[in-house]
């Protein structure tokens, strides 16, 4: 996905954004950029969904799933202290970790349920022992925590389900109290708590009382746009995170997983930052407490490629645009310092030299270029070659030529994206801008009447304009599931309103659309919104 920095926050993820967070925080909160996410339960015994198993099951399945789990979880190889100095070599900043989840079943010592850790045989208090781990190298501490609570739905005769009213805490004072005496044991007995994930709408109650324990705390999904398993195609405006698994489920998957690449982690770590947000990368242990090895294997590679480039992740901004293709950038948040991003399908070889030309960044008398991890003075073995990065400037633009000569493997085909560091450097364009208008159905002819606006062609003669849309039927409001479908482009040589229709569709869904445009540079997005075939 491409698209420029600054954009109008989608409404669809800003659902309780701003809150009470502090300005403060929240910039603290921007430059931590990365962050490991954790999900553990005692579910993770099966291999099974986390929590949601408990959603339509029969009674003698939850009897099993409260009574019959808690007695045999006893994670014998738990070493919290090994995850929290992997995290830190793969330039997490912060972790957040599932402190109580859907299920109701808490990881911590608590007075309010006897459905918790003290009542396994580990019996030891596993939030505090990774809390305490994750401080202890330097990595900010977070608890995810549910408002919902199936146990307690359970015990109280209500049918277990999930974005109901009848569930709802607001609705039912019962859980509203259990809920925020648990939140109060843990925003008071661990610590200073840095981040905290309310999994659910928004519910007034539990994020005023955090801030009121803790007046520094960050709470992200609540109070602000927490996009589940994708990143946005526009900048959201102030701090936001993605939060992405490494495989297709956030517990532990013993079977049927299938894995991102390596690779594919960092380029939805690139585009992330590009768009001015946090990825909070998931983890799901093993029952036994160690981290399944190809996620182990991810965060390492991870590790590599952040040991080399994390100056361009941390404590940056987004640049006047994203990306040029499939080049992307981020802005040192204090400097005129531009990293980019090869982030390109074609590998850059071990001494090869590249010439790449930017649009969006002009250099200024001042201007050094270089590529991060190396000192563009030696290519191993070969002293007659000097590998020193040279640019001029011309009126199309930004030329740079550098050569990737750092040896990271010993076959010397190493994948992912160099970076390159300009600094000094000034924009050299005003983007385009496109806007996502209401879209509707018409019943008539069964397809979908989509309006955009382009505000403004950044420059161009003429750019080309359209939409995309998706099935998003049946989903939380932070999911996504796969990619867009495009529809036909109308060309545009002046800033106006267009409109188009998709092909026929099935009536009785939901789509999620979004504007977008196509200029000679590069191709920005509308924000997302969706509309009913009803």
């Amino acid at each position: 996905m491409q698209s420029l920095f600054p954009l109008c926050l989608s409404a669809l993820l800003a659902a309780g954004a701003a809150g009470q967070n502090r300005s403060d925080r929240l910039e603290w909160f921007r430059d931590q950029g990365f962050g490991m996410f954790i999900h553990w339960g005692l579910d993770s015994q099966l291999g099974s969904v986390i929590s949601h198993s408990m959603v339509g099951a029969d009674e003698a399945y939850l009897r099993r799933f409260i009574f019959d789990l808690p007695r045999t979880f006893h994670p014998r190889r738990f070493e919290p202290r090994e995850w929290a100095a992997l995290a830190r070599l793969a330039g997490m900043r912060y972790a957040v970790f599932t402190a109580k989840h859907h299920s109701g079943f808490c990881m911590f010592d608590t007075a309010t349920t006897d459905f918790c850790i003290r009542n396994t045989p580990y019996k030891g208090d596993i939030t505090k022992e990774i809390l305490d781990a994750f401080r202890s190298e330097g990595i900010a501490a977070g608890l995810y925590f549910s408002p919902d609570d199936f146990w307690w739905l359970r015990k109280n005769g209500i049918e277990i389900q999930r974005h109901t009213p009848e569930v709802s805490p607001l609705n039912n004072p019962g859980l509203m109290a259990h809920n925020q005496a648990q939140l109060r044991e843990l925003l008071t007995r661990y610590g200073p708590i840095d981040v905290l994930f309310l999994d659910g709408p928004p519910e007034k109650g539990l994020p005023e009382l955090a801030w009121k324990l803790q007046p520094g705390i960050v709470v992200t999904r609540g109070a602000m746009a927490t996009p589940e398993q994708h990143v946005p195609g526009v900048p959201l405006e102030g701090a936001w995170e993605s939060c992405i698994t490494m495989g297709t489920q956030w517990q532990y998957k013993p079977a049927n997983e299938t894995y991102k690449s390596g690779g594919e982690l960092i380029r939805l770590l690139i585009e992330t930052r590009a768009k001015g947000g946090n990825l909070l990368l998931n983890v799901g242990p093993k029952p036994n407490g160690e981290l399944p090895i190809e996620q182990e294997e991810r965060l390492r590679e991870i590790a590599l490629w952040m040991f080399i480039n994390g100056e361009a992740i941390h404590d940056v901004r987004p640049w006047v645009v994203t990306n040029e293709g499939e080049y992307w950038f981020t802005k040192r948040k204090d400097a005129d310092t531009v990293y980019v991003f090869a982030a390109t399908s074609e590998r850059w070889p071990y001494g090869a030299w590249r010439e790449i030309t930017l649009k969006s960044v002009r250099a200024t008398p001042k201007t050094k270029a270089g590529v991060l991890g190396q000192n563009d003075r030696v290519l191993e073995y070969q002293p007659g070659v000097k590998p020193a990065t040279t640019w001029r400037q011309d009126s199309d633009g930004l030329h740079i030529r550098a050569m990737r000569a750092q040896r990271i493997y010993n076959d010397r085909k190493w994948p992912n994206p160099v970076v390159l560091k300009l600094t000094a450097v000034e924009p050299a364009l005003l983007p385009p801008r496109v806007a996502t208008l209401e879209p509707r159905w018409d019943p008539q002819s069964g397809a979908l009447v989509l309006s955009g606006e382009v505000l403004d062609l950044g420059k161009a003669e003429s750019v080309e304009a359209g939409f995309e849309y998706r099935d998003v039927t049946g989903l939380d409001l932070t999911e996504r599931p796969g990619p867009f479908t495009p529809t036909k482009l109308v060309r545009l040589a002046r800033a106006s309103r267009y409109t188009l229709k998709t092909e026929k569709l099935p009536a009785g869904r939901v789509w999620e659309v979004r504007a977008v445009l196509r200029h000679p540079l590069l191709t920005v997005y509308g924000a997302e919104r969706r509309v009913s075939a009803q």
